[in-house]
């Protein structure tokens, strides 16, 4: 019995879902060979296949067997995912990727179905919907064995499917591979005039394969080289050619069941581009950290002090948060667009002098690059006073974290600017700890949120590791302390107290605070307790090894939009900062 593609599949659980991904777009694909999210041409562009939000729209490659139980990995290194499902029957195979390096107008998936252990049959189903499910294929035609279709303004194109028939705008067929052999579909959606032919598939793999090999390096300097470089590829994957990476491939998945805290994180992020760019660096890793400098630089060069907190990946604005109107993923909502258009983030500006100092530290700056720099700090001169959204983009205060990360900017580049230019920069970042330290300083010796607002947050860990202290510094260790007492739980951290309600109430424990928790605790001298930090933290993914926002200690599940770019980030630097001697800075009472 064939798939009913008016039925669309039942959502999995977030851990279940595995990425394809290019560069410039990405897919979701489902335990059950179910691709129910991509948008095409690009990142932020409208999906052609929404199933995973509730909307119409799937490219299904599934056992036609109902008893059947599901497994899969990545292929070392790469985002190239082999599918395995075990049947009553045998063992079938299904490898799948898009083809990378993508093209910013044309997405190219391939689906390799194998007979591993007995026969394969599988059932496959297509159904396009351009513009959110808007748009059924039209204009089906069939020739030479190639469907060719259009849905909305995309051009469809799917190779390896002669025998599939044609209802109300679905193309579905069952497929027999015998063991041993394999069978080749392939589809592509372009926003522009398709080419003459459809590419070979055997030339199609061996060009993604060759190309996630020369992309992702060996990690060897690391603590756990196999997923740093599985970190490493999900950056690659979530970075385009124009040097832009996508805070995460999805929209509207729920940090909280209808608590209405779900965005729409297909955009560039600049502070998420730094912290990608920093884990590279760290690791030695130039081409990821050469793309970070690239775009950051050529945002700062061209709005100034103005830069915003995150842009599509060709540089346009953002768009206003819009209501969709489709039922969503269980829990969420479907708004596009995100309100961090309207905002200002002052931390961003010392996180691109991060980039940039770590860049310099391995020769990777050119003129164009210093003056970046340069007006980067010419925007915190300028600016550093004023009020900001902050890390995790709420209301607008004077936020430590934001001014700290200012002075971890400046005191990193200035290491690497002639001596005149690094003094001025260091008496600027003097001039910030100063303010800083009058009314963002604790009784009790730590920083704390913001003036009025006594709480500890899991963002002034970011400030210690950046160095924006010395390493000796009481504030620095009294800080760490407290966060790790207050906002701890089982080796996890949370951002901050929220109200008087549990931590694990209000919302999940926050990967990146406990990535970076990680390296504090390694800097500070506890090496085993960093470790564990690491450990926990680091199995708070899914099977296909992919990280989310949050994580739910209690019920073991991911919470968010997925995969989150700066948790993967955060893994890779805190893998390699605890392969580095620990215990510079002062110890700490945990």
């Amino acid at each position: 019995m064939l798939h009913d593609s008016n039925e669309p599949f039942p959502p999995h659980v977030l851990r279940e879902y595995a990425m394809l991904a290019d560069g410039e777009r990405g897919a979701l694909l489902g335990p059950r060979g179910d691709v129910v999210w991509m948008c095409a041409p690009r990142w932020h562009s409208d999906a052609v296949f929404s199933d995973l939000i509730g909307g119409p729209g799937m490219f299904g490659v599934t056992p036609t067997d109902l008893r059947f139980v599901w497994g899969g990995s990545y292929e070392d290194g790469t985002l190239i995912w082999d599918s395995r499902w075990t049947t009553d029957a045998g063992q079938i195979g299904c490898r799948e990727a898009l083809m990378y390096p993508g093209e910013p107008e044309r997405a190219v998936i391939l689906r390799r179905i194998r007979g591993l252990d007995g026969p394969a049959r599988v059932r496959v189903v297509l159904d396009a919907r351009a513009n959110f499910g808007r748009h059924r294929m039209t204009r089906l035609a069939l020739s030479d064995g190639v469907w060719t279709a259009r849905s909305g303004d995309l051009r469809i194109r799917l190779t390896g499917a002669a025998q599939a028939r044609l209802d109300d705008g679905v193309l579905s067929m069952e497929v027999d591979v015998e063991e041993g052999a394999e069978h080749d579909l392939m589809l592509e959606v372009s926003s522009v005039r398709l080419p003459p032919a459809p590419p070979d598939p055997d030339v199609a793999w061996i060009a993604t394969e060759e190309a996630w090999r020369k992309a992702v390096p060996r990690m060897g300097n690391t603590i756990a080289a196999d997923d740093a470089r599985q970190s490493y590829a999900v950056l690659r994957g979530m970075t385009g050619a124009d040097g832009a990476m996508v805070a995460a491939a999805t929209m509207g998945l729920p940090e909280r069941a209808n608590a209405k805290r779900n965005y729409d994180y297909r955009y560039a992020w600049i502070r998420d581009q730094c912290f990608a760019g920093e884990a590279a660096a760290a690791c030695g890793a130039l081409g990821l950290l050469d793309d970070a400098v690239r775009f950051v630089s050529g945002r700062l060069l061209a709005d100034g002090a103005r830069m915003r907190p995150a842009y599509t990946v060709d540089c346009g604005r953002v768009p206003d948060e819009i209501e969709l109107g489709l039922p969503g993923y269980p829990g969420g909502s479907t708004k596009v667009g995100n309100w961090v258009n309207k905002q200002f983030q002052l931390d961003a500006f010392g996180e691109c002098l991060l980039l940039f100092a770590a860049a310099a530290g391995l020769d990777r700056l050119e003129l164009e690059h210093w003056r970046a720099v340069e007006t980067c700090i010419g925007a915190i001169e300028l600016r550093w006073r004023e009020p900001d959204a902050g890390i995790w983009e709420l209301d607008n205060q004077r936020w430590a974290h934001s001014r700290l990360m200012c002075v971890a900017g400046l005191r990193a580049i200035a290491r690497h600017a002639p001596a005149a230019q690094g003094s001025r920069w260091a008496v600027l970042a003097d001039m910030i700890t100063a303010d800083v330290s009058e009314d963002c300083l604790h009784p009790t010796g730590r920083w704390q949120r913001a003036p009025g607002d006594e709480r500890v947050d899991g963002s002034l860990l970011l400030p210690i590791v950046r160095g924006a202290l010395t390493p000796d510094d009481v504030r620095s260790a009294a800080t760490l302390s407290a966060i790790h007492r207050e906002l701890g739980r089982k080796g996890y951290l949370y951002r901050f107290s929220q109200d008087a309600r549990p931590l694990a109430d209000a919302e999940g424990a926050f990967l990146l605070c406990g990535f970076t928790m990680a390296t504090a605790l390694h800097l500070h001298g506890e090496e085993k307790e960093a470790v564990r930090w690491f450990e926990r933290n680091r199995a708070a993914c899914g099977s296909p090894g992919l990280f989310t926002e949050e994580y739910d200690i209690e019920q073991r599940q991911l919470r968010g939009n997925f995969p989150q770019g700066f948790v993967h980030a955060a893994m890779l630097e805190a893998s390699r900062r605890l392969a580095e001697p620990g215990g510079s800075h002062a110890p700490i009472v945990i």
